[in-house]
């Protein structure tokens, strides 16, 4: 079953086709990145206006790529939501306009979802899995029983990871997307700064906003008294603490539920430490870790087709909107 699939959530352009569920045939991502560094984030209304005029091209390469025409093409999958609104009804009509053509069906699918089964293009998923989804508006611990069988442990409570990441590194002055380089720079420094440990309990929550407050005070009183700051350290100081309480909350997920398997997903499950951490962590208890490859992590179609291949739609449902904040269900 060959799947062309469509992900607008937010910056990126991207159009992949996916076969049975694992297979990879061709990807194109068209990045803005270049285009909101100047502003020091994603704008909305300049993320949508891009899409509008990429998405055929993105579309008509993808298929050029495959060396497939349009009629071999099986369903049509797209991200429906959470994303931004403008960026989403981009991708969206362009799927149901293509299924209603060609008279395919249309897959909606949600973008936590398609981060999840981005581990498919790696290894097959066993069940029942611990999955944890670290992003710029994610962070949750997911039980799996099956396919598309999802119950939520924990989520955050404010801030998500990523989140916290942009907004220490913005402070730091570095420049967008400011993650990577806290996570670049965190390798040169080291653990000196006392920072308070977030939502340190028993339940599979999260929170990262005090953390993040804390960091933001420290450099302001820092440079109040005209202290230099080592940012190196400080980076490795904000990281250690991240990596610490994602380890320390998702690994008891996985021994109090028993299960065969753990995940990893999203855009923050490409920091080079948290990746090292669990792998260590999973190897002292025998659990396998599957983990996509940098270029899955991030914001992609070929994971929307991974996750379409496993969904059930009984008709096309052409009068689907897209959705800011969706609850993965």
């Amino acid at each position: 079953m060959n799947i062309l699939a469509i992900e607008t959530s937010c910056d990126e352009t991207s159009a992949s086709i996916i076969k049975d569920g694992k297979i990879e045939v061709s990807t194109v991502i068209n990045s803005q990145m270049d285009i909101h560094k100047a502003y020091g984030g994603v704008v909305p209304e300049i993320a949508s206006r891009h899409h509008v005029e990429n998405i055929t091209l993105v579309i008509e390469e993808v298929l050029e790529k495959s060396k497939m025409n349009i009629e071999s093409i099986d369903a049509f999958a797209v991200t429906y939501g959470p994303g931004l609104i403008g960026s989403l009804l981009i991708g969206l009509e362009a799927a149901k306009t293509l299924s209603l053509i060609y008279n395919k069906p249309l897959i909606p699918v949600h973008h936590i979802s398609g981060h999840i089964y981005a581990n498919n293009l790696v290894g097959s998923l066993k069940f029942p899995l611990i999955c944890l989804v670290i992003s710029g508006g994610h962070t949750e611990i997911l039980y799996m029983k099956d396919n598309y069988k999802y119950k939520i442990l924990g989520s955050t409570l404010d801030d998500a990871v990523g989140e916290a990441y942009d907004k220490v590194a913005r402070v730091l002055d570095f420049e967008y997307p400011g993650g990577p380089v806290v996570d670049k720079l965190s390798e040169k420094g080291v653990d000196s700064y006392v920072l308070p440990m977030p939502l340190d309990d028993d339940t599979y929550n999260f929170s990262f906003s005090g953390l993040k407050s804390a960091v933001i005070n420290l450099i302001n009183k820092e440079r109040m008294k005209k202290n230099d700051i080592r940012k190196e350290d400080l980076c490795a100081s904000f990281q250690n603490i991240i990596v610490k309480t994602l380890v320390k909350k998702t690994m008891r997920a996985v021994k109090q539920y028993k299960v065969k398997q753990l995940l990893l997903a999203g855009g923050v499950s490409a920091n080079k430490q948290i990746r090292k951490t669990f792998e260590e962590e999973c190897n002292k208890i025998n659990i396998e870790l599957l983990v996509p490859p940098i270029k899955y992590c991030t914001d992609n179609a070929a994971m929307i087709g991974c996750s379409a291949f496993y969904k059930k739609v009984k008709k096309n449902d052409y009068k689907i909107n897209p959705k800011s904040v969706e609850r993965l269900k």
